[in-house]
């Protein structure tokens, strides 16, 4: 048997257990794809994740049938939730906050399969820099 054919590759973020069809609609209606089936499957997926928005990498077949690929919450998202808030509206004159090195290295553990990196270190000050850019400042 020859392998599938993709058509279609959309990535999205959606909040995780609550995937929106319209917003499914508007992104995989001209695929022809079942668009229940992939909301079913996503929502079961992220269901341990709600109150998050989890990335998703749909691929869409030539036969209509798709595969889902889930990632780790954007870096900002994480951030904010180690806050209890968000980044800074005028980042370098305004803090937002502070994130301690144990929060960063939770973080950077949670990012670390969707980074190009394998040391932990490394992804730390990754998303150090992120959080400098949200005007969050790095203690301890």
């Amino acid at each position: 048997m020859p392998p599938k054919r993709k058509t279609h590759q959309v990535t999205m973020e959606l909040a995780a257990g609550e995937a929106p069809v319209a917003e499914l609609g508007k992104m995989l209606g001209q695929t022809g794809v079942n668009l229940v089936a992939v909301k079913k499957d996503y929502d079961t997926a992220t269901a341990a994740h709600r109150g998050e928005i989890v990335p998703v990498v749909i691929t869409v077949y030539e036969d209509k049938t798709f595969t889902l690929r889930l990632k780790t919450p954007p870096t900002a998202f994480l951030i904010r939730k180690a806050l209890g808030g968000k980044g800074s509206s005028s980042p370098g004159h305004v803090p937002a906050g502070q994130l301690t090195s144990a929060q960063l290295r939770e973080i950077a553990l949670r990012k670390m399969p969707d980074l190009n990196t394998s040391d932990v270190d490394a992804a730390m000050r990754t998303i150090a820099g992120t959080a400098r850019s949200m005007g969050v400042t790095v203690v301890g």
